[in-house]
């Protein structure tokens, strides 16, 4: 039985080794300017342009069609999007999904809103190759996808949210406060998908102790862990040798950003998505 996994650039993956994938693009919009988050785009040069452009930017979901084509022709498709609660693309996602089927009455499609972005999207990719390879059935992975997602969390320290202020995401007092004196936002993606701030940590050192803290928290107890980077190799690098060190069968993957992650987490920023107990 013919699977493919499609997912929205929030995710942060462009190929799946071992799986049919496709990633579709979300758009980010700065004045005159508009960066397609997909291969093609210089992430590094968006994310300088945007440090020195003051006026209004924006982003964009995919289309209908554009979910429509990404689906291709195969028989079971499962559509992972960034939060719903931050995008329209779920919906999108879901429009292209019912006229699909209609089109196509012998095919199935799966959208599942992440309630998040970043690595925890990858990880719920992860865990449907690992079902499909394994043989189960459609509806079988739909449910054993659902159940996961009940494991799986994100947690993020970013050094600026200009960004997020500037689209609403988050208070113009709260990001004239991130940066001042070193301070970093360390928070996670709540269980409705909303931007949910935790700590308010000075200095890099504080910001990580802090993510170890939430990961215990939160039930982390050594499993997979994805650390997504927005030009901060050294942070991230750090980061896993705090998860490691005291978890020390942890398996720890570090990434980076792609144009939508690195456009809210901006320059600095880290998000990471792991599974819990």
């Amino acid at each position: 039985m013919e699977y493919k996994i499609v997912m929205d650039s929030a995710g942060n993956l462009r190929t799946l080794d071992g799986a049919c994938f496709e990633s579709v693009p979300l758009k980010i919009r700065a004045g005159d300017e508009e960066y397609v988050d997909d291969q093609a785009l210089d992430v590094e040069g968006m994310a300088r342009h945007l440090r020195h452009y003051h006026g209004k930017s924006s982003t964009a979901c995919p289309g209908v069609g554009e979910f429509m084509e990404a689906f291709g022709d195969a028989e079971n498709v499962f559509c992972i999007t960034i939060t719903s609660a931050l995008s329209g693309s779920y919906n999108a996602a879901k429009i292209a999904a019912q006229t699909y089927e209609e089109e196509h009455p012998d095919r199935h499609v799966c959208v599942i809103d992440s309630l998040t972005a970043g690595p925890e999207m990858q990880l719920l990719a992860w865990k449907i190759r690992e079902l499909a390879a394994e043989g189960k059935l459609f509806t079988e992975i739909a449910e054993l996808v659902e159940n996961y997602k009940q494991k799986t969390n994100t947690l993020f320290a970013l050094e600026s949210i200009h960004n997020l202020a500037n689209n609403g995401r988050a208070s113009t007092a709260a990001a004239k406060l991130v940066g001042v004196l070193g301070i970093r936002l360390v928070g996670k993606a709540s269980d409705d998908g909303k931007l949910e701030i935790l700590e308010k940590a000075r200095g890099e050192r504080r910001a990580l102790a802090d993510i170890l803290k939430h990961m215990r928290q939160m039930g982390y107890q050594g499993g997979k862990v994805l650390v997504d980077h927005a030009s901060n190799p050294e942070a991230a690098r750090k980061l896993k040798e705090l998860i490691v060190g005291a978890f020390p069968q942890a398996e720890v993957h570090i990434g980076t950003c792609g144009g939508i992650c690195s456009f809210y987490a901006e320059h600095g920023g880290l998000i990471l998505g792991f599974e819990c107990e």
